[in-house]
């Protein structure tokens, strides 16, 4: 049986990895036909190579129909409850780098910290009779940050558009959002809290731990390690 590698399908990201896997010594490529979801793996045999989206890939190593896959760090931890019990990260690769923070409004002036934001929420419910809104598309992490430290009486809306607009579009009051410079946020009249960093993503090798392995998959798998070295 074949050892099934899940990629990124398209974009910036799937270049990227492509990248990472041919400078130590496995060469990715996809069928001839552009439309076409798969590929073949040279350099280790035994691999066969699924083209996914990096949203479908954590749910793809969760059911073991893929072995290994390569998807943002974020979206493991967003859409696998208790992730490190069902997936293995195998190794960090260095790009698609990116922060899950909370940022709020920059006239905001004397709101910097999670403690700050806690007492707002406290005193928006007061005068508006409902919960301070967050908007964003990572419910599980936000929610699991903001319980462990301590912020209550706000609410998550959910952002899968263009989430640093939602304030301007009065539909929230603060955000959490993926950012890489920073950029987009200040553009939009926001800024990041000081201590509001929930996690700094990057693209990562994962192995899936609930699917049976084969002596032949085990095999495969330790040489793609001593092949990648790492």
């Amino acid at each position: 049986m074949t050892l099934k590698l899940g990629v990124p399908s398209k974009g910036r990201l799937m270049d990227k990895t492509f990248d990472w896997f041919a400078a130590r010594g496995v060469t990715l490529r996809k069928s001839g036909k552009d439309r076409e979801y798969a590929g073949a793996v040279d350099g280790v045999d035994g691999i066969e190579l699924v083209l996914l989206s990096a949203g479908e890939i954590p749910r793809e190593l969760d059911a073991g129909r893929i072995h290994l896959g390569v998807t943002g760090s974020d979206l493991i931890r967003e859409k696998l409850s208790t992730w490190d019990q069902r997936v293995v990260e195998v190794a960090p690769m260095g790009f698609g780098g990116a922060d899950l923070v909370i940022a709020v409004p920059d006239t905001w002036v004397d709101v910097d910290t999670l403690d700050d934001l806690d007492a707002v929420a406290a005193a928006f419910r007061a005068q508006h009779g409902f919960r301070l809104r967050i908007a964003t598309k990572y419910h599980r992490l936000v929610r699991e940050f903001l319980r462990d430290n301590g912020v209550a009486d706000y609410q998550l809306v959910d952002s899968q558009g263009a989430t640093e607009g939602t304030i301007r579009n009065e539909t929230a009051e603060a955000v959490a959002d993926i950012t890489s410079t920073g950029e987009t946020l200040r553009a939009n009249g926001l800024k990041i809290l000081s201590d509001g960093m929930i996690h700094a993503s990057q693209a990562t090798l994962f192995r899936g731990r609930r699917h049976t392995w084969s002596e032949d998959q085990r095999a495969t798998l330790k040489t793609l390690i001593r092949t990648l070295e790492v």
